[in-house]
C-alpha cells in the first residue's frame, strides 16, 4: 500500500509523457498538472494523493459512494467536471471499472491503472475478479447486499505494509461496497479512445 502512491506518481508522469511527446518527468514537464484519483474498495481516499502532489501535479481523490456503480461513475465525473484543465484519471484496483466508464469524459487526455486490469464493454470488476485467484476469502456480505473485508484478514489481506494504527482506524472505517457497484457492466471504456497506461507493482517478500 504505501507504495502505491509512488507508483501513480511514476505511472502518470509516463502517460502525461508520451501525451505530449516529451521526456518523462514532474508536471510542468509534460503540461498536465491535474490528476483524478479513484481509490480502491473498502477505504476512503485520505493520504492517496501526496505522492503525486509532490511531483507538482493538482489531485483531486475522489470519494465514490460505493452504493451502485452508476452513482461511483457520477461521482467520478463531478470530480473531472470540477478541474478547469484537462486530467489525467487514475483508477487503482476496485477503481478499475469506475475510471474506464468515466474516461469517455471529454475532460480526461488519459487513463492509468494501478494494480487494475481494464474491463471492456459487458465486463465488471467481479468478472474479471473471477479470472484470477482470489486476493482474500474474507469477503463477508450484509443482509442488505453489501459487501466488507472481515476484520480478522483486514490487516494481512488488504494493508499488510501499513502501520499498524493507521491499519486499525481502516478496519473500523471500512467502507462497505454494493453489489452493484461489483457487477454493473462497463457499456463504454474509454481506454479504446484514450491514451492508456498500467502499473503493477511487484512483489519483494
Amino acid at each position: 500500500m504505501k507504495n502505491l502512491n509512488a507508483i501513480a506518481a511514476v505511472a502518470v508522469t509516463l502517460v502525461g509523457g508520451a501525451l505530449n511527446a516529451a521526456a518523462a518527468g514532474p508536471a510542468p514537464q509534460t503540461g498536465i498538472k491535474n490528476v483524478v484519483r479513484v481509490h480502491d474498495a473498502f477505504a476512503d481516499g485520505e493520504a492517496a494523493a501526496d505522492s503525486l502532489k509532490k511531483d507538482g501535479y493538482t489531485v483531486s481523490v475522489v470519494q465514490e459512494p460505493q452504493t451502485s456503480f452508476a452513482e461511483d461513475v457520477k461521482f467520478t465525473k463531478t470530480a473531472i467536471d470540477r478541474q478547469s484543465e484537462l486530467v489525467v484519471l487514475v483508477g487503482h484496483s476496485f477503481g478499475r471499472a469506475v475510471i474506464t466508464e468515466a474516461g469517455n469524459d471529454p475532460k480526461v487526455s488519459a487513463l492509468v491503472y494501478i494494480a487494475a486490469f481494464a474491463p471492456d464493454a459487458g465486463e465488471s470488476a467481479a468478472r474479471l475478479k473471477q479470472s484470477i485467484p482470489p486476493a482474500t476469502k474474507g469477503f463477508k456480505a450484509t443482509d442488505a447486499g453489501f459487501f466488507f473485508l472481515d476484520p480478522a484478514v483486514f490487516a494481512a489481506d488488504f494493508a499488510a505494509d501499513a502501520p499498524a494504527v493507521k491499519v486499525n482506524f481502516m478496519t473500523l472505517a471500512q467502507v462497505l461496497v454494493s453489489a452493484d457497484s461489483f457487477t454493473s457492466p462497463v457499456k463504454a471504456p474509454g481506454w479504446r479512445s484514450k491514451p492508456t497506461g498500467t502499473w503493477w507493482p511487484r512483489r519483494t517478500g
